[in-house]
């Protein structure tokens, strides 16, 4: 056994540095766990080049620490890494990299939750005890590839956005991107700006807007406007400079942006120049996929066509539940927490979870102040009951 600890946040990315940070400030002694070798792997090792934030910084700093004065308002990939490298310095995190963790299950006679772990380099097997443990894990652990009939005899390159970082090599291909969300939608703009003939299969509705759009929306937001009225104002708007992209292809849903977010974590598409290239020809949009036969994809209008590759930018999934050992059933067949937001991020038997609730950074930076809060308020709580009276 390693020794016991406070409390245990399994992942390093900025979930987990976000809730360590926290409890930092608050003196709470933790362990962070991080089976990759570096803080953000996802950030670093999973995003393409030209990835920028499309939200305003204001909106995706994390507790206690906002980004720089002088950084972009819309932080390039490299710079918000940058930022988080600079967060974890400041508050001196430290994870015990290299630890893949193989279950983490509570213990009911001293109510410690015991974490084994793996470790990455020489398979040595490790154990901790904690009194609370966070699930920090992300939503993005692991790429999400959809089972699709025929694809082991295409003989073209398959590959996720997880290992995409830029058009460069895919000059003249012809190039399918599976996946309209906002991955999608910018990997098929590289792609197009990089001479690939590009299409991409949009299967569901999509909300489009511009970031300035939805920066402005927040704002409003901010200060209490109802979000039905935000909504409306933000369709408006959209459909004033997008106008009506059902004859391209592209049907958007009667909800507005924020209420999709709300009740189906669903973002809308960001748009980085995309569409302009659809309404150019330049980019083509097909339904939905059927079938694979040989090289050639067939899709659910009857068409086929053609492709050198096919790109798959269908999103990632959890994998919290596959080393949570939960008898309270805290997380759902996805990794994610079963209780709606806003009661999503405490469980029983000080389980907490960082991240998952499918509201981006700024969810993350809300769920670290909750969970060092609520184990603040515990522990203080214990020490006053146990305090001798005069």
């Amino acid at each position: 056994m390693d020794g016991a600890h406070p409390v245990i946040i399994i992942g390093a990315g900025p979930a987990g540095l976000a809730t360590a940070a926290c409890l930092s400030v608050r003196s709470i002694p933790y362990l962070i766990l991080e089976r990759e070798d570096c803080i953000a792997s996802l950030w670093r090792h999973r995003t393409y080049s030209r990835l920028k934030l499309h939200l305003d910084k204001r909106f995706c700093q994390l507790p206690h620490m906002p980004p720089p004065a002088d950084s972009p308002t819309y932080m390039p990939r490299d710079r918000f890494i940058r930022y988080l490298d600079d967060y974890a310095a400041k508050f001196d995190v430290v994870p015990e990299f290299g630890s893949d963790v193989e279950s983490a299950v509570f213990r009911e006679g001293d109510g410690k939750w015991v974490v084994k772990v793996r470790r990455v380099e020489n398979g040595e097997e490790r154990e901790y005890v904690g009194r609370y443990l966070v699930a920090a894990t992300g939503e993005n652990a692991e790429p999400n590839v959809p089972k699709i009939e025929g694809i082991e005899g295409f003989t073209g390159e398959l590959i996720h956005s997880a290992d995409y970082k830029n058009g460069t090599k895919y000059e003249g291909k012809r190039v399918l991107v599976v996946g309209s969300g906002n991955s999608g939608m910018e990997i098929a703009y590289d792609l197009s700006s990089h001479g690939a003939v590009t299409s991409i299969c949009v299967r569901g509705e999509v909300q489009v807007m511009s970031k300035e759009m939805i920066n402005f929306g927040m704002h409003l937001l901010k200060y209490n406007m109802p979000l039905t009225i935000v909504d409306s104002f933000l369709i408006l708007l959209s459909n004033i400079k997008y106008g009506d992209l059902s004859k391209f292809g592209i049907k958007k849903p009667k909800d507005g942006p924020f209420f999709l977010k709300a009740t189906v974590g669903r973002s809308p598409v960001i748009d980085v120049g995309t569409i302009h290239k659809i309404k150019k020809g330049e980019i083509q949009v097909l339904p939905a996929l059927s079938f694979i036969e040989g090289d050639w994809v067939k899709f659910t209008n009857g068409e086929s066509h053609y492709f050198d590759t096919i790109l798959f930018a269908t999103g990632y999934k959890s994998l919290a539940n596959k080393w949570l050992k939960d008898e309270k059933n805290f997380l759902n067949e996805k990794g994610l927490p079963a209780r709606k937001f806003p009661d999503h991020w405490k469980g029983e038997n000080g389980i907490y979870s960082a991240g998952l609730s499918r509201r981006g950074l700024e969810g993350i930076a809300s769920d670290a102040r909750l969970i060092s809060n609520d184990i603040d308020s515990t522990l203080k709580s214990e020490r006053s009951m146990t305090k001798p009276s005069c």
